[in-house]
C-alpha cells in the first residue's frame, strides 16, 4: 500500500498534485478540506463548529479532524493507498495518523513537501480567491494568518517525518507537469 503525506502551505499546489498522484497511482484522496467542505454542504453540526474556525483562518481541533480521517480511511478498505492532502496538520496528528496506519501494517512511505515562496502563495490564493468565491481566499489578513498557523502548527509535522527520513522537499514553483514529474521521482524511489 502506498501512502504519501503530501504536505505544503495553503496555495502550495497539493490539490492540484492531487489529482494527477490519484490518476497515476490509483490512490484514495484524504482531503481534511474536502472533508470539511462536505460536512458544510451537508449542515452537520460538524460542518457549522469546522465553518467558524475556517472562517477565521485557524484550524479545526485535532480529535475532530482525527475521528474524520479515520472514518474516511476505514470507508475504502480495498485501496491501494492514500493521499494525505493537508493532514496531518500538528504533530499530535501525525503521531495520530501513524498509530492508525501502524496498528494495520500500512505506514506512510513519505512526506513530500511542496516548497513556495510566502508572496507566490499569497498571489496564487488571492487568485483563488476571486474564482472559488471560499471566503478565506479573499481577505489578505485571513491569508496571512493561514500562513501563519501553518509556519506555528503545521511546520513542525516536517521535522516528525524528517527524524523517520521519510521527508522530501520538492521545489513547488514551475509548470504543474513540472512539479509532477519531481514528485513521481520521489515516490518511485520508495516504491
Amino acid at each position: 500500500m502506498l501512502n504519501i503525506v503530501l504536505f505544503g502551505p495553503p496555495g502550495a499546489g497539493k490539490g492540484t498534485q492531487s489529482e494527477k498522484l490519484m490518476a497515476e497511482y490509483q490512490l484514495d484522496h484524504i482531503s481534511t478540506g474536502d472533508l470539511f467542505r462536505k460536512h458544510l454542504s451537508e449542515g452537520t453540526e460538524l460542518g457549522q463548529k469546522a465553518q467558524e474556525y475556517m472562517d477565521e483562518g485557524f484550524l479545526v481541533p485535532d480529535e475532530v479532524v482525527i475521528g474524520m480521517v479515520e472514518d474516511k480511511i476505514q470507508s475504502e478498505p480495498n485501496s491501494n493507498g492514500f493521499i494525505f492532502d493537508g493532514f496531518p496538520r500538528t504533530v499530535k496528528q501525525a503521531e495520530a495518523l501513524d498509530r492508525l496506519l501502524n496498528a494495520n501494517n500500512t505506514p506512510i512511505c513519505c512526506m513530500i513537501a511542496l516548497e513556495v515562496p510566502f508572496e507566490e502563495l499569497k498571489k496564487r490564493l488571492l487568485e483563488r480567491g476571486k474564482i472559488s468565491g471560499r471566503a478565506d481566499d479573499q481577505s489578505e489578513d485571513k491569508i496571512n494568518n493561514r500562513i501563519q498557523v501553518y509556519l506555528d502548527e503545521t511546520l513542525p509535522v516536517s521535522e516528525f517525518y524528517k527524524t523517520q527520513s521519510k521527508f522530501n522537499g520538492v521545489n513547488g514553483v514551475g509548470t504543474i507537469d513540472t512539479i509532477f514529474e519531481k514528485i513521481c521521482a520521489v515516490i518511485e524511489s520508495f516504491k
